[in-house]
């Protein structure tokens, strides 16, 4: 199991939004709002590196309103 942690930009006025539509996505255990350089962490957790890529490069980016994201992933 591969764990990662998507940190996402949003446009302004967009994260409840962008937060309940990244929580629909499969393989995203949870998103949350925070304070800070970024608006929103989602939680991913999925068999391979590769479906980290489909979920962070395809899916959260390609939500209308997500203006960039950074992908860590976990090393435990």
């Amino acid at each position: 199991m591969v764990t990662a942690f998507v940190m996402v930009k949003a446009n302004t006025g967009e994260a409840d939004r962008l937060r309940t539509e990244m929580e629909a996505i499969e393989g995203v255990r949870s998103a949350h709002i925070v304070a800070g350089d970024v608006d929103i962490i989602a939680k991913a957790q999925v068999d391979t590196p590769a479906a980290v890529k489909e979920i962070a490069a395809t899916k959260i980016q390609g939500i209308d309103g997500v203006e960039g994201t950074q992908t860590y992933i976990a090393m435990d």
